[in-house]
């Protein structure tokens, strides 16, 4: 049984901590939910702004990879709240789903604010209770939790408290990292906090940034060592970025951190072979500038032409120096030096936080009793396609499982 009047503190309000308040609000706890920013779900919403990717409707063998080393660890929690379950969930709350053409799993009304909204009107209608900017700084020398508030500090004695702060992009919707010190002083092992799925940086000459800044490349195939990927990017003014980058931004993360560059090299026509292209690029060019040939003869964009020219000079040559065979080659084998990672605070995940050796399988940290822990904060990460929602909600739900068989056995 839940011993009566328990109450459980949330700190977090996204996603993995609302999913944890809903589980022990159902399993009869009481709950406070406390978040230092003025409402709910802060980063949930900008995620939804271009369309909210929930998760995704690969088989679970395939899902399962995309969390690369962390797989293992996070394996029952989602076996215990799948994507199935999650899309059900969003149904419940009267947002049904559906499957895009990539295999993205979104809601049908395309936005996080209703999902949100209902979600925040069933907890409210559950008991589950929300105290906002309330900024956890640690706990005091009773072990009760302390809250920089309006008001002034605010101690709080919790029977059990989930830690649901995400990690350190965004940090203007809330999640700074700030948690990392006040939990390595109490020798929990944290790795580094890291971008992922964030832009890199690349010495762009002036007139190719100029002209092709915010220009996207559709169609094209990523390589980095042996990761090859298909999808779209974009240029941007100090860089590159897109859904493609973010895939790769792993391997391209720790190549930059290891040797202080990594080389992308891009494909823009990544169905036709060389020779097939050298066919292409070998007729007469007649009066058409070399930039109107491309385009025709391999219809590659001026984007990509504008690729092509960037790593021609870094050669010491120009295109025009070119034999159609080298044209060819070039086409799906150009070269970009990526110098440096984009700050974290632009990424739209991170990597790194809190080594699964310090956590039970409940999620509850081995060294602080009755302190769990769920998110970002862990030390995972998964590309975009609803693989980050996805963990957020299934290592959320986890951890409200974990509390309720803690409250058990007090």
């Amino acid at each position: 049984m839940i011993p009566t009047e328990s109450h459980i503190a949330i700190i977090g309000a996204g996603p993995a901590g609302l999913m944890a308040a809903e589980v022990l609000a159902r399993g009869g706890a009481g709950v406070t939910v406390y978040d230092a920013m003025p409402s709910a779900g802060r980063k949930f919403l900008m995620a939804g702004r271009g369309g909210l990717n929930l998760t995704h409707s690969e088989p679970l063998p395939q899902f399962m990879a995309r969390y690369r080393e962390a797989a293992p660890k996070l394996q029952a929690a989602i076996d215990a709240f799948s994507p199935e379950a999650l899309r059900a969930w969003s149904e419940a709350l009267g947002e049904p789903t559906f499957v895009g053409t990539s295999g993205r799993v979104f809601p049908k009304a395309f936005k996080a604010s209703p999902l949100l909204r209902a979600w925040l009107r069933r907890l409210d209608a559950g008991g589950v209770r929300f105290a906002f900017r309330h900024r956890w700084t640690g706990w005091d020398g009773e072990g009760r939790l302390q809250f920089r508030t309006p008001g002034g500090e605010e101690a709080v004695m919790a029977d059990a408290t989930v830690l649901a702060l995400g990690g350190a992009s965004w940090p203007r919707l809330g999640s700074d990292g700030g948690w990392v010190e006040l939990l390595a002083a109490k020798g929990i092992t944290i790795s580094k906090l890291r971008p992922a799925n964030s832009g890199f940086t690349v010495a762009w000459s002036n007139v190719f940034r100029d002209r092709f800044e915010g220009q996207p490349l559709k169609g094209v195939a990523l390589t980095v060592g042996a990761h090859t990927v298909r999808g779209e990017a974009m240029i941007t003014r100090g860089g590159i970025e897109g859904g493609a980058i973010y895939a790769l931004s792993a391997e391209l993360r720790e190549a930059v951190l290891g040797l202080g560059q990594a080389t992308l090299m891009i494909a823009l026509r990544p169905d036709l072979d060389t020779a097939a292209l050298t066919m292409r690029l070998s007729g007469t060019r007649g009066k058409q500038s070399l930039a109107n040939f491309l385009r025709k003869a391999a219809q590659v964009s001026p984007v990509g032409i504008g690729l092509m020219q960037e790593a021609a000079i870094a050669s010491g040559r120009t295109l025009a120096m070119f034999s159609p065979a080298e044209l060819a080659h070039l086409v799906n084998a150009i070269p970009v030096q990526l110098s440096g990672i984009a700050p974290i605070e632009r990424a739209i995940s991170t990597a790194g936080g809190i080594a699964f050796d310090e956590l039970y399988e409940s999620f509850m940290l081995r060294k602080l009793p009755g302190v769990f822990a769920a998110g970002e904060m862990l030390d995972w990460e998964a590309p975009t396609g609803g693989y980050l929602l996805q963990a957020s909600f299934a290592t959320g739900a986890a951890t409200g499982r974990g509390v309720l068989g803690w409250l058990k056995r007090l």
